[in-house]
């Protein structure tokens, strides 16, 4: 989803891309030197507050950072619910509060949540923890790694993954007063099952299953939520802020009590 937002942010504005793998930014970068985008690499932990500070210091070297899509994360497939909860939580913060930090009049940040995040029922959500990540974000991270480890070993990651994404939304959500204090902007956006790597990766696990309730019978092309990602990050919804937008092909309108429960259990 970076790479295909990276190609149409790229057309008319100058693009760094991050990723904390060296090989695939390599790649990245010659694919969209071939499409004529002279994008700038930068390799960043976002576990790692320091590494991401010094992406947003490299990427203002040339003049003010005017937007920040932030797409990183990983799936139930990809780690251990610690390290899913580190990356897509704590590392969701680390993001925001860097960019906090160099937002001014127009600036824009839009993170990556998901449709996992609109399933959690209310009484699951630990909002207590959450609220740890204003305040001491190991305490915010040990915290959210328990919640999300109460269950069978073998649903932790799922539920890590559930439970970081709510967060993205809530969390967004709650530092839009502190971006409009700058004339700044932040929201979420959360993508339902999209034909990526990671989406694969997650076909059996639950991402293809969610096509039997979607109102569009298909993955997503990266480069429709691409085109979501970008409007988003763009001055034209100058007014559009402390939100999340579903991108789900309809999945959650006919996800109903039953679906969500057939969903948890495997069914």
């Amino acid at each position: 989803m970076g790479l295909a937002t990276a190609r149409i942010l790229g057309r008319d504005h100058r693009v760094v891309i991050s990723d904390v793998n060296q090989q695939r930014l390599d790649e990245a970068v010659t694919e969209l030197a071939a499409l004529g985008i002279d994008a700038d690499a930068v390799p960043c932990d976002i576990t790692d507050r320091s590494s991401v500070d010094a992406l947003l210091a490299r990427a203002s070297e040339p003049g003010p950072v005017t937007a920040v899509v932030h797409t990183a994360g990983v799936s139930p497939q990809m780690g251990s619910a610690e390290t899913i909860m580190r990356i897509n939580a704590l590392g969701t913060v680390h993001v925001t509060e860097a960019s906090l930090a160099v937002a001014d009049e127009g600036f824009a940040l839009v993170n990556v949540a998901s449709i996992a995040g609109h399933m959690l029922p209310g009484f699951l959500i630990p909002r207590r923890a959450y609220r740890l990540a204003l305040t001491d974000l190991e305490k915010f991270a040990r915290k959210m790694t328990a919640a999300a480890s109460r269950g069978p070993k073998a649903m932790r990651p799922g539920s890590a993954y559930s439970l970081s994404k709510n967060f993205v939304i809530w969390y967004s959500q709650r530092q839009a007063a502190s971006f409009g204090a700058r004339g700044a902007r932040v929201l979420s956006v959360s993508p339902g099952s999209f034909d990526t790597p990671m989406g694969r990766l997650e076909e059996k696990s639950g991402a293809g299953k969610l096509l039997d309730y979607a109102a569009l019978k298909r993955f997503g092309d990266p480069a429709e939520i691409a085109e979501l990602l970008v409007f988003c990050a763009s001055a034209r919804p100058g007014y559009l802020t402390g939100t999340d937008i579903l991108c789900d092909g309809g999945t959650r309108a006919g996800l109903g009590l039953r679906g969500m429960i057939a969903m948890a259990r495997g069914d």
